[in-house]
């Protein structure tokens, strides 16, 4: 097949949000509900209880209607009700045995139970890496491009199981990992020359930062063609994204948050949904959980249910994430609603009855690069999401400002704030190279008061 044709999957990606991919999702949801009755004992319980017959399922909304959600508080009880043992109950809500997992990863566990990823080759393959692969062909990598992988290679998903993934491509692997640090990455990019970044933007931030100590170069003169990042929100910030972009001189696609990939549309447009055949995306009421229409702007939870696959079985599953979607056509022209990111229910923040997000924070701090570094962090005194106004945001100032510069800066932020957000927070300067960076994930919160046991 041609290496220039618009679409990875020719057979399924232009059927992407169409009436007949409905069609096709039905099916392979009637046969996945009669997997997990036949030999996962949880949903066996849960489908007979409910009174649905998955052969003679008929629309998601009955689908909706009688499979309640499952989220990480359900996974607790679950573990608990298995005594502990996570094997245990990891068979209670598979297809198929643990022993037929060939991969398990996991999330970082920061709020509780971490969230299992266990995946079988043809998971890996097939559910995790096609969906993968078909967003890297759309940005553009080929057999003939090197990738810096600088995605964290332990236990996460978006290590090992994405970079094997990726490698259906054929294009060479770099595999450094985020765990190598900052020196041996850019030195591998010194010696290897590799054509496309992918890790997570807050690396990316701080490499740019880092280069030019340890290799004497800008990154803009390491050769990348374009970045690939994901893990948090960061590309789909216009700010970061911009900031980034100008930086490396190359265009970044955000991934990720469920099978999304942003398209070359210069306008940050949203991810495209690349697997309406691998898996169900729906919407509901964070507050509520009510099933939402799939309307252009709509916001709410995300939440989904596998089409396929042995181990990464979701059912109405939410993975905490709020998205906003655009049914309308792409300016880009290419298949797949879109969604943007807005932030984790975790981590959103009541301040006088405002509800905000660190994505939201951060898109305003960086409006004000280069006279800020673009690291910042929110204070939390108490657990959030309540605030008592105002609340308090620690800011890198960029070196050799000022007092007045940075006391004017402080003003126009503050405004900028209150005109975007409807907040009027308390500004707490610190200097630059002070906040801690990260190889991994970006740090948004710095807490004072003491978790509970």
């Amino acid at each position: 097949m041609s290496t220039e044709r618009p679409y990875w999957n020719m057979e399924i990606e232009p059927l992407l949000n169409t009436p007949r991919m409905k069609e096709i999702q039905l099916e392979k949801l009637k046969i996945m509900l009669g997997r997990l009755k036949a030999n996962a004992p949880f949903y066996t319980k849960m489908i007979e209880s409910s009174g649905l017959v998955p052969e003679k399922l008929t629309s998601f909304e009955e689908y909706k209607d009688k499979i309640s959600l499952f989220n990480k508080e359900s996974l607790r009880a679950l573990v608990m009700a298995c005594g502990g043992d996570f094997l245990k109950a990891l068979d209670q809500i598979m297809p198929v045995g643990v022993d037929e997992i060939d991969w398990m990863g996991t999330t970082t566990g920061t709020t509780g139970i971490p969230t299992p990823y266990p995946m079988s080759n043809f998971d890996v393959q097939n559910l995790w890496g096609e969906a993968m692969v078909r967003g890297a062909w759309r940005a553009g990598i080929r057999s003939r491009d090197r990738a810096l992988y600088c995605f964290a290679l332990s236990m996460v998903i978006a290590g090992v199981p994405t970079m094997m993934g990726l490698q259906r491509l054929g294009c060479m692997m770099l595999p450094v990992g985020a765990e190598a640090k900052s020196e041996r990455i850019l030195m591998t990019q010194g010696l290897f020359r590799g054509t496309i970044y992918v890790g997570t933007p807050s690396l990316a931030e701080y490499l740019i930062e880092q280069a030019p100590k340890i290799l004497k170069k800008e990154v803009s003169q390491l050769g990348f063609k374009f970045l690939m990042c994901g893990g948090e929100p960061g590309a789909g910030i216009p700010e970061v994204k911009n900031k980034l972009e100008r930086a490396y001189g190359c265009r970044i696609f955000d991934a990720g948050a469920g099978f999304g990939f942003s398209c070359d549309h210069q306008e940050y447009q949203g991810m495209h949904w690349l697997g309406d055949d691998l898996c169900y995306y729906e919407l509901v009421d964070p507050e509520t959980k009510a099933p939402l229409p799939m309307e252009n702007g709509a916001k709410g939870e995300a939440v989904f249910t596998s089409l396929q696959g042995d181990g990464m079985v979701f059912v109405r599953q939410s993975l905490g994430d709020i998205h906003q979607v655009f049914t309308d056509p792409c300016p880009c022209g290419r298949s797949g609603f879109r969604y943007k990111v807005i932030g984790r229910a975790d981590d959103m923040l009541k301040v006088k009855g405002v509800m905000v997000y660190p994505s939201h924070i951060k898109g305003v701090i960086n409006e004000f690069v280069p006279r800020v570094t673009g690291e910042m962090r929110i204070i939390l005194d108490e657990k959030p999401p309540r605030v008592v106004p105002p609340l308090k945001i620690r800011v890198e100032h960029a070196a050799g400002l000022s007092g007045e510069q940075v006391s004017v800066l402080g003003n126009e932020i503050v405004e900028a704030m209150s005109k975007r957000l409807k907040i009027s927070p308390a500004i707490l300067w610190t200097e630059p190279g002070s906040l801690e960076r990260s190889h991994y994930k970006g740090q948004s919160f710095e807490k004072t008061y003491q978790e509970k046991s």
